[in-house]
């Protein structure tokens, strides 16, 4: 029987999440980026369903899965370099998200009023607005997996 007061007990330790493996990171971001193509591919054949133009260049897989693919991968690469050098990651990537994805409505919007890419339509137009929402929800999954922002050590 030990007669050690509680008091010398050394408390537990905080439970710190071990950064992901090299391994683990690529996984994230590769199965992110495929169900982020996948929401895409939904999305253009819905779109199309519902009356945009089968000559609509930005939802033929060839555009979007390679804007998919940078998106993905420019993301990442902000969302690691807010993780190592904000104070506040959390509090940062929560308003700047949805600015970034609001932001990168403009172009989509402004195909309505030009006819700098032919084709353009009202139903293919909400289809890449809702393609870049899909695609920064997936990858933003991906990312708090794949690069966590709790119990992260900043040297």
């Amino acid at each position: 029987m030990s007669t050690t007061p509680s008091s010398a007990t050394p408390a537990p330790a905080r439970s710190i999440r071990s950064a992901p493996s090299r391994t683990a990171v690529a996984g994230w971001l590769i199965a992110g980026t495929v169900a982020a193509i996948i929401a895409d591919a939904l999305i253009a054949l819905v779109s199309r369903a519902a009356g945009a133009s089968d000559d609509f260049e930005p939802l033929q897989p060839g555009p979007y899965v390679t804007f998919t693919v940078l998106g993905v991968i420019i993301g990442a690469v902000g969302w690691a370099v807010i993780r190592r050098w904000s104070a506040r990651p959390r509090a940062l990537l929560s308003w700047l998200v949805p600015a970034v994805v609001v932001i990168s409505f403009v172009p989509d919007l402004l195909m309505l009023v030009s006819d700098y890419i032919p084709h353009a339509d009202a139903a293919g137009i909400v289809g890449l607005v809702l393609m870049h929402v899909a695609v920064a929800a997936v990858a933003v999954a991906a990312y708090h997996r794949a690069l966590p922002l709790n119990g992260t050590p900043r040297s």
